[in-house]
């Protein structure tokens, strides 16, 4: 059938690949170019790239909800149906009512759960065992539409959310070129999400990455750092400066059974080994850190060099 595909970011691109094989892909439609990095160079985001490789016409609209030239160049197209995978803008009525099969869109959780534009990530942060896609019909409620087709796929128990951004990538693709068949032949019909039991993920904020040791126990941190790498990954602060955490550990708890009156956040130093106290007596060990200002190094290898004052904390509470 004929097609409209819109997306940016890297997690749309192999849904572009895998319906290029069986459909007409009239029209891919992206964010427009940004400029990065700290010399601001302007860089095409990945479904661009990965369009014009393959000989596709290729759209960037700043806005699209009043932007009368796009809607006719649609119009023009007449598409039998948009699919719509972390394109990163709310798609307008006109958009919805245009083709004949509606906008199918790809949502890398399993809906109503993970409503939002972080799905992939607060499932990781938040220490679920498994998420999964949606294939769904877009109205005009944020990711709120009709259910097409659902897919599981197990978070394992050191994964990262930038890991699980591939897996849920490469799963979904297949999912929406059987979605698209079922759709055409009517063997698919649209189920109304349960509302009742939404939740939301919301976009991530540099301060989600800040360790707060009082709050959070140590696996709840860990599962923390696993949803938020690369971004905004995990932080704190020593002595006024700010400590990035690379690499941590979860530590066992009969090895910290006799370590009473620690605060969380207090340091304590074993065999070259760093560990922090959190809440619920519970003990991460850092693995790799970076001092701000400093380079990026292995905990041993980091209090050879530091001069850490007896009971010093980590975090905002010195």
């Amino acid at each position: 059938m004929k097609l409209v595909f819109c997306g940016t970011p890297q997690f749309a691109v192999p849904t572009l690949e895998a319906l290029q094989a069986g459909h007409e892909i009239a029209l891919v439609v992206s964010q427009p170019d940004r400029r990065v990095g700290r010399e601001q160079k302007l860089v095409a985001p990945p479904v661009k790239q990965a369009a014009l490789a393959r000989g596709f016409a290729v759209a960037q609209p700043e806005k699209i909800r009043a932007n009368a030239e796009f809607r006719a160049q649609l119009e023009g197209l007449a598409p039998e149906a948009i699919v719509v995978v972390a394109y990163g803008r709310l798609i307008p009525p006109w958009m919805l009512a245009l083709p004949r099969l509606g906008c199918i869109n790809l949502h890398a959780s399993l809906l109503p759960k993970y409503r939002g534009a972080a799905p992939i990530q607060w499932a990781v942060a938040r220490g679920d065992a498994f998420t999964g896609n949606t294939t769904m019909l877009l109205e005009e409620g944020l990711d709120t539409g009709p259910i097409l087709l659902q897919q599981t796929i197990t978070i394992a128990p050191e994964e990262t959310a930038a890991e699980l951004f591939v897996e849920l990538a490469e799963a979904g693709a297949p999912l929406v070129v059987k979605t698209l068949a079922g759709l055409a032949d009517g063997s698919i019909q649209p189920q109304p999400q349960n509302h009742a039991g939404a939740t939301f993920a919301p976009l991530l904020d540099r301060e989600d990455g800040r360790m707060d040791f009082a709050a959070y126990t140590a696996v709840e941190l860990k599962n923390r750092w696993r949803g938020f790498q690369p971004w905004p990954g995990a932080f704190t602060t020593l002595d006024g400066k700010k400590l990035i955490v690379h690499r941590l550990s979860v530590a066992q708890a009969s090895s910290f059974a006799e370590k009473t009156g620690f605060q969380p956040g207090q340091i304590h130093i074993e065999s070259h080994h760093l560990f922090v106290a959190c809440a619920d007596d519970t003990w991460l060990e850092l693995l790799e850190v970076q001092l701000e200002g400093k380079k990026r190094m292995a905990a041993a290898e980091f209090l050879r060099g530091a001069a850490l004052a007896p009971g010093a904390r980590l975090g905002a509470a010195q």
